[in-house]
């Protein structure tokens, strides 16, 4: 390559890494450059991911097992996974400064985890040879690889989010703790020395851990009101100590806890997101200054490069998306893209403009006549007002309250017939109106569910009053963001898991519930007789498999009466109250999320990028709105045509692009992350350098700069 390909293919690298919000420090030699888009292709990507996977899923195979297979089996795939990460781990070696590389514990924790597991299969596959048991402790280490490689920055940044609110939230938790032990020592005083029992005959109140215990697992309510029957049972007003306990500490504590959280958290996610926001901006700079040059007393990007640079970073790009995103850069047809307007390339790639087509209807082309007649245009007038959309709303309503009534009376069965009949009826006369590949079209999501589900009451809400449909919309736009959090529920779910089979396994064991044995009645382990556990018979509730656990861990989480009355006699409660920080903390900062991912994603407007790209359509003459598609009426991406903008008025651009328009995809393809980016970048200045690369990641949540009230009086 010359040095112009070369300084291209690195601006493009610089404007990639910003438009999909990567932090990579990389080596800026050819050969580097090459080896990280490599690294960065999405096969490679998809690879570490199925690795990951196969290693986390051999816990399913490996003894105690849900689907044994032999050792041999097992150490080969996990010596295979092993092998796979190593050698992403060397390839992002090639493309990382190495002093960069040294100084990352994320590549010192993979190679330290690659070394002590490699340990762990020799030493536990050498004692295996020779018929003595050991413990595969490396197994609890296995979610450090989906924690650590680069792809899962966003449940990185999960984790430094509760770590760094754990600090501010650890004097609400101590005071709380106080609260339950102060409580705790008038329960000890009111009620030790009465001579109470409990349900089960057990002495009610007489042991100071016991009553901490018993009065934690209160607050979360899953113990009520049984822990207060016996005193309640003694004595009527016994029930206002519990009363004044429920209040303060359930009501009180756990709503300033989760304010405490909220705000911790969402002072962190600032912090985290004005990273994102000055990073990406520090790489558009790096890829402007690689192919400026000078015109006049300017600085800017000539036009060829400009669109060589977008066909690099986003290849598949059509021509006619491609003339419309110049025509936003190069305002005012110049011939080059100025700093401020390049500054936005990344930001423009990210915004979804689809491409569409009219397709006319094929009763059209087959019987212009009949389709085109009185009677037919009535039928599609009729289809296509506002009260046709009433009336099924209307009906479906009533559909939904037959739903409810006895199916066996014989005339709510035949109503649903005529509902059916009615549905169809429905999706004929839209089919007969609109275009059929336009309605069933990959974007119809709401005709298909109708098609398969006609009857579905939040379908019929939503058409019903179209303010639901903002709000489903909203929660789907939040979802995969969620996901996030599903990634860090797994790591945790995950290692539990494991140290709960080492422990545990074999302890409890399962049998058929018509057998009377007396093994059988005990769970297997004759120190549960008489228990609540073995009587109950939950002896399914145990860490013999991998399955087991992640159960046994998801009835832990809820905190009900499995942990009170059934689990707790099974396992050690030493354990189970090992995770009570986790118990109150994960949920807050999970909630934490939603609030801010909800407040940002119902409340945000349309981004500045967005508002010009809706512009510069409108001018060109080929926008369609939005209430223009009329339920499907145009296709999407039907066929690329490569034609570009030519003509002057309105009529002519319409008649050189053959059909072609363009509008934005809708707003679910925004994700979290880049609303809330979106949000601060507003608040920077379009020429406005920023800080340098060393201040951007030394931020920390007490800096001002900048001043960002937008941002803070978000919600």
């Amino acid at each position: 390559l010359n040095i112009e390909d070369q300084n291209l293919l690195l601006a493009a690298a610089y404007v990639s890494d910003a438009q999909y919000n990567r932090n990579v420090p990389f080596e800026t030699s050819p050969r580097a450059i090459r080896l990280y888009y490599f690294y960065n292709h999405w096969t490679m990507q998809v690879a570490i991911y199925f690795f990951i996977c196969v290693d986390l899923s051999l816990a399913l195979f490996e003894e105690p097992a849900l689907f044994p297979l032999p050792f041999l089996a097992t150490s080969l795939a996990e010596v295979l996974c092993l092998t796979a990460f190593f050698g992403r781990l060397v390839h992002f070696a090639k493309v990382t400064p190495q002093m960069v590389f040294w100084k990352d514990m994320k590549n010192i924790c993979i190679m330290v985890t690659i070394v002590l597991t490699l340990i762990d299969l020799i030493i536990y596959g050498s004692l295996e040879a020779v018929n003595v048991h050991s413990v595969r402790w490396s197994r609890a280490l296995r979610p450090v690889f989906l924690i650590n490689f680069p792809e899962s920055r966003q449940i990185r940044r999960t984790f430094r989010s509760i770590r760094n609110t754990l600090p501010d939230i650890l004097y609400v938790f101590l005071l709380f703790m106080f609260s339950v032990l102060i409580f705790s020592l008038m329960a000890l005083k009111l009620f030790g020395d009465r001579g109470l029992k409990t349900v089960e005959g057990l002495p009610y109140f007489t042991n100071i851990l016991d009553i901490v215990f018993e009065l934690y697992v209160l607050v979360t309510t899953a113990n009520s009101p049984d822990v207060m029957m016996p005193a309640y049972n003694f004595n009527w007003w016994y029930c206002l100590y519990f009363i004044t306990y429920t209040i303060i500490n359930t009501y009180i504590f756990m709503s300033v806890f989760l304010a405490v959280v909220y705000n911790n958290y969402r002072k962190h996610l600032k912090n985290e997101i004005r990273k994102l926001a000055y990073l990406k901006r520090h790489k558009m700079i790096e890829a402007f200054n690689i192919l400026k040059v000078k015109v006049g007393t300017e600085f800017v990007v000539t036009e060829a490069q400009w669109r060589r640079l977008a066909k690099v970073v986003a290849p598949h790009i059509s021509s006619p998306h491609l003339e419309l995103l110049l025509r936003i850069s190069d305002e005012g047809q110049k011939g080059h893209v100025d700093k401020v307007s390049f500054l936005r390339l990344a930001d423009l790639l990210n915004i979804q403009v689809v491409t569409i087509n009219i397709r006319r209807h094929p009763l059209e082309d087959w019987m212009p006549q009949v389709y085109r007649s009185s009677a037919s245009l009535l039928v599609q007038r009729m289809v296509r007002h506002r009260i046709f959309v009433w009336v099924y709303d209307v009906i479906i309503l009533i559909n939904a309250i037959f739903i409810a009534l006895d199916e066996r009376n014989p005339f709510i069965s035949y109503a649903e017939w005529l509902f059916l009949s009615l549905y169809i009826i429905e999706i004929l006369l839209k089919l007969y109106t609109y275009e059929p590949r336009a309605y069933f079209g990959r974007r119809q999501f709401w005709n298909c569910l109708a098609s398969v589900l006609p009857c579905g009451f939040p379908w019929a809400a939503s058409r019903f009053y179209p303010r639901f449909r903002v709000i489903v919309t909203t929660l789907i736009n939040i979802g995969p963001t969620i996901l996030t959090f599903g990634g860090l529920v797994l790591v945790v779910y995950y290692v539990f898991a494991i140290i709960g089979m080492e422990a545990f396994h074999g302890k409890v064991r399962f049998s058929d519930p018509n057998f009377t044995s007396p093994d059988a009645l005990v769970c297997g382990n004759p120190a549960l007789k008489d228990s609540a556990f073995a009587r109950d018979r939950y002896c399914k509730n145990n860490f013999n498999d991998l399955a087991s656990s992640f159960i046994v861990l998801m009835e832990l989480t809820v905190v009900n009466q499995w942990l009170t009355h059934s689990l707790g006699p099974g396992f050690p409660v030493t354990w189970t109250s090992a995770n009570a920080l986790y118990l109150f903390l994960f949920p807050s900062i999970f909630i934490a999320f939603i609030l801010e991912a909800f407040f940002v994603a119902y409340s945000l407007e349309k981004s500045e990028v967005e508002t010009a790209i809706e512009k510069k359509i409108q001018e060109l003459g080929v926008g369609i709105q939005e209430e223009e598609m009329q339920d499907g009426m145009l296709v999407d991406n039907v066929d690329a045509k490569d034609s570009g903008f030519s003509g002057d008025d309105g009529d002519n651009k319409r008649k050189d692009l053959k059909g072609l328009y363009f509008r934005i995809a809708s707003k679910k393809y925004r994700t979290v992350d880049a609303l809330l980016q979106q949000m601060f970048e507003s608040e920077i200045a379009p020429e406005e350098e920023g800080p340098s690369l060393d201040e951007i990641l030394n931020f920390s949540p007490g800096d001002l700069y900048p001043k960002n009230p937008n941002f803070e009086n978000s919600a």
